[in-house]
């Protein structure tokens, strides 16, 4: 059932010039009057001996799994939440570099801008301690005033749902640490659920497939472009397809035919906690919005949600329509960006002042 979130006006919002959303996959930051200026991977290098920063973003990735023991790949995000603030300061102050500075030093000269703020998406029904971190976090950055949006709110915004409307519309976003439900209607949360299974479990899930049906051991790289061939069902027979991975007795590299099945199966099993959530969302609603539901179907963004076969898994479990958003990835920090840029209608946020 939902919780509730205060959520800032949207005058509030109109008065930050920075929106970011700092997810366990990736950080993107949105600048006021330049766009999306920033979407590299939440991830960091650092070398344990100095504590030096190594590298960032998509460069650190590379390096996970491949580093000596005196470098540390870390992830300062996870399960939603920022879980290391230092770490996240120094990562996002080096994956913005110059490129936020610049741009607002210029913009604070042309407009007269005293202080940065910021707003900042967070999960839904995120704890105290969780929303304390994000604003610590931009704090450190030399943010003077950081507000707090849903990240539901922001992503039905980004996928240019008619929230506003007395009309249901349901939202699905699915990202690397969790997945958020909702059903959204007047421009509020009727009702939402956050599990803790996102795109890393389903990955750890065919990991543990791999181990257990093959004995192989498959590099965490290798586990995404296994997903393609998820993207339609066979139309007759077995459908197999290599993959490279570590044998598990004897250490040594080899090969084996995996089937698409075995794998869609092994994928279902994190995904049970999705359906339960959306279950439990739509029970919590009033019929009449059910009822709207029922042709217009779920909104599925996050990153995740370009998971090849994802969408049809969904479809066939629900019953319901299943669209996938315009770069699903990036839709969170899209809608924050037009609120800030004063895009949104103020009956999304802020009712009593339409």
């Amino acid at each position: 059932m939902t919780s509730y979130t205060p959520i800032p006006s949207l005058e509030a919002l109109r008065r930050c010039t920075v929106a970011v959303d700092i997810g366990a996959s990736r950080t993107r930051v949105f600048l006021r009057g330049g766009g999306l200026i920033a979407d590299e991977p939440s991830v960091a290098a650092v070398d344990i001996r100095t504590g030096a920063l190594i590298a960032v973003g998509a460069r650190a990735e590379q390096m996970a799994g491949r580093t000596p023991q005196h470098i540390r790949v870390v992830r300062p995000v996870a399960g939603g939440a920022i879980v290391d603030i230092s770490m996240a300061q120094r990562m996002l102050r080096h994956v913005l570099g110059d490129k936020l500075g610049k741009r607002w030093r210029r913009m604070s000269v042309a407009r007269g801008l005293p202080v940065m703020r910021a707003a900042v998406c967070m999960p839904h029904g995120s704890e105290p301690i969780a929303r304390r971190a994000a604003i610590e976090t931009l704090y450190g950055l030399g943010a003077r005033r950081v507000e707090l949006v849903d990240t539901l709110i922001a992503a039905a915004v980004g996928c240019g749902l008619p929230v506003e409307h007395p009309e249901a519309t349901m939202i699905v976003v699915c990202g690397a640490g969790t997945t958020q439900v909702a059903v959204l209607s007047l421009g509020a949360i009727v009702a939402a659920e956050t599990v803790p299974v996102g795109g890393d479990a389903i990955d750890r899930a065919v990991v543990q497939h791999l181990r257990n049906a093959h004995e192989l051991m498959l590099p965490s790289q290798s586990v995404r472009p296994l997903h393609q061939m998820l993207g339609e069902p066979a139309s007759g027979g077995t459908v197999t397809t290599e993959v490279h991975g570590r044998d598990v007795v004897s250490g040594l590299a080899r090969s084996v035919r995996v089937e698409t099945e075995g794998v869609r199966h092994a994928m279902r099993t994190p995904l049970t906690s999705v359906l339960d959530a959306i279950t439990t969302v739509l029970r919590h609603c009033p019929p009449d919005l059910v009822a709207d539901l029922a042709d217009r179907g779920i909104m599925l963004a996050g990153g995740s949600a370009l998971m090849p076969g994802l969408d049809l898994m969904l479809r066939q479990a629900t019953g319901m329509p299943v669209h996938v958003a315009d770069r699903p990835d990036t839709v969170a920090v899209q809608g924050l960006g037009a609120m800030i840029e004063g895009k949104v209608r103020p009956m999304v946020l802020d009712p009593l002042t339409a």
